[in-house]
């Protein structure tokens, strides 16, 4: 494994800026132990109790989802493709957080499921059920390593330490307070981490547009550094650099179906890492609007993480190099360290160092409260040891926190070696999201689907995922950028709702009365409706009226930067 800690890399840290990560970690353990008071049984290491405030369980959703995939993906992406990784956010996660907060979160809330492969056992039945939390658990501990290897990166630049022990140490500090305090520690440190975040964020954007003199000069130096690609950087849309696919119309259809629907769907509204915060509210109506409170910071988040990306690629000598096509050391996956290595003075560069490992340590964290609550309920309690008394469950699921660490450590090593972990991460989320989306929303609004159906359509969709990956890799398709992972997941998606009509064609359905509260027809709607008196009570904590205001900004953003 190689250093990354060069002398071009290094982070020049100040006695101020250790002052301020030493403050930071401290708060980090000490909410740990603090949480830690109020766990007595599996369902509050596991799920909060259900006891969470809306306004909380909001951001630790958003701040969950900054790890590695928004830091370092999205900068990456940022100063690579340009403008066009606006999707991600726009068309690739508004819409789905919209669509779980207004119809997905009644299901899985009214339900009383502890997890969404729970939900899928009331559904299905036993076959999907094992299959798909034998995939979830698999993709959970592999995309903790992308967030342990972006956070051993920073101690790595930050101390010179070697790689593999900057892993270990970084994987030691989140298991320390996830094992203490389960998920309630983890969701009350996303709050805090999601402001430190923003606070990293955004003095290194508007730092780095007084720096290259604007927006507008902004656009004038990625012309004229890349004259033959600005244009396509330039523009959200038809977005073909991002998608690797060359006709405009078919790149677009990438887009909107691959990113907007399939990828961006099956992420947001089957991911138990994500909806396992929605799960910890307090009522029907906090759960609700989790996601819909989320959603508002992340539609303006992705100005302050794709801008400081599109910068990096001009104002650092070596990404401008990279871009170029001339031989650099450094991967796009810097970008925002060294933006950071270049524009940020001491005291600031703590800060930034503090919202690096913030972003991390959360991801990771949301990674590894879902695998801890997916391997105990849904495989060891429901096929190993069942009945076994509640305080058992709840050793099982500390336990379980430190293996899920310690095999994050392992996969972290698969994810250093992609110059853009944003490609790793599409690829992920095309195995294991697509077609558990697939299967889902068929499942949701289709009662004639089978429990068999159900089993084997997820493992169609993989199977399909994994070979379109395959052929790819070996170059018998012709698939850049991140289009690969953007046809993966449309196929896998077409191919596990094609294989599942035709066995639910022919073979025998459960009996409607099993499915109420489960599929959309079979419901009674008062079921679905939450309590709007007391502290849900208000017109601006209505979810349709939370859901309207957030669809009508993005689509002004989207025009705004067409």
């Amino acid at each position: 494994m190689h250093l990354l800690a060069d002398a071009d890399l290094r982070l020049d840290a100040a006695p101020i800026d250790y002052v301020l990560l030493a403050v930071y970690f401290v708060m980090v353990l000490g909410i740990g132990a603090l949480a830690r008071r109020s766990v007595s049984s599996s369902l509050d290491f596991f799920l909060s109790g259900r006891s969470l405030p809306a306004w909380v369980t909001g951001l630790a959703f958003i701040s969950a989802n900054l790890g590695a995939v928004e830091i370092f993906g999205m900068t990456a992406n940022g100063a690579q493709y340009g403008l066009p990784t606006m999707h991600y956010y726009w068309i690739g996660a508004i819409p789905a957080m919209v669509f779980l907060g207004l119809v997905m979160m009644p299901f899985y809330y009214g339900s009383k499921v502890r997890s969404v492969p729970e939900f899928l056992l009331r559904r299905f039945g036993k076959f999907a059920h094992l299959v798909n939390g034998l995939s979830f658990a698999t993709a959970q501990v592999l995309i903790a390593g992308v967030n342990l290897f972006a956070l051993a990166t920073v101690v790595n630049l930050l101390l010179g330490w070697p790689l593999w022990l900057s892993v270990v140490v970084a994987a030691a500090i989140v298991l320390a307070y996830t094992s203490l305090g389960g998920l309630s520690a983890a969701v009350y440190n996303e709050v805090m981490q999601f402001f430190v975040i923003v606070a990293m964020l955004l003095p290194l954007t508007f730092v780095g547009l007084h720096k290259v003199g604007g927006w507008q000069g902004l656009v004038d130096k990625i012309t004229a550094a890349n004259p033959s690609t600005a244009a396509v950087q330039l523009s959200s849309w038809p977005g073909t650099n991002l998608t690797g696919i060359a006709d405009a119309t078919l790149s677009v259809l990438g887009i909107v179906f691959g990113l907007g629907f399939v990828l961006s769907f099956g992420y947001w509204t089957t991911n138990f890492a994500e909806v396992q915060r929605a799960m910890s509210a307090k009522s029907m109506s906090a759960a609700r609007r989790t996601p819909l409170i989320g959603a508002y910071p992340k539609t303006f988040i992705a100005l302050i993480i794709i801008i400081p990306g599109m910068i990096a690629a001009v104002l650092v000598p070596e990404l401008a190099a990279l871009k170029q096509g001339q031989s650099s050391d450094v991967t796009y996956n810097n970008a925002i360290l060294l933006l950071i290595r270049d524009l940020l003075p001491n005291g600031m560069l703590g800060i930034a160092i503090t919202g690096l490992l913030a972003a991390f340590m959360a991801g990771m964290a949301a990674n590894v409260s879902s695998f801890n609550t997916v391997f105990t309920y849904d495989l060891w309690q429901a096929y190993v040891r069942k009945d076994k008394p509640d305080d058992y469950y709840l050793r099982v699921g500390r336990l379980v926190t430190v293996v899920g660490c310690v095999v994050a450590i392992g996969t972290a090593f698969i994810a250093s070696s992609f110059n853009n972990i944003m490609d790793y991460l599409q690829t992920l989320f095309g195995f294991f999201n697509a077609p558990l989306f697939a299967t889902f929303i068929l499942g949701m609004f289709w009662k004639r689907m089978t429990p068999l159906a159900g089993g084997l359509g997820l493992i169609a969709g993989t199977g399909t995922a994994v070979t379109i990956d395959v052929l790819n890799r070996n170059d018998v398709l012709h698939l850049a950028g991140q289009g690969a992972s953007f046809v993966a997941a449309s196929a896998a998606f077409v191919v596990d709702i094609a294989l599942s009509v035709v066995v639910s064609l022919l073979t025998r359905p459960k009996p409607d009365s099993e499915l109420v509260g489960l599929v959309w027809s079979l419901t009674p709607r008062d079921q679905l409706r939450h309590d709007d008196t007391g502290e849900n009570a208000g017109w601006y904590r209505k979810p349709v009226v939370l859901a309207g205001g957030v669809l009508a900004i993005t689509l002004v953003l989207n025009i705004v930067f067409w």
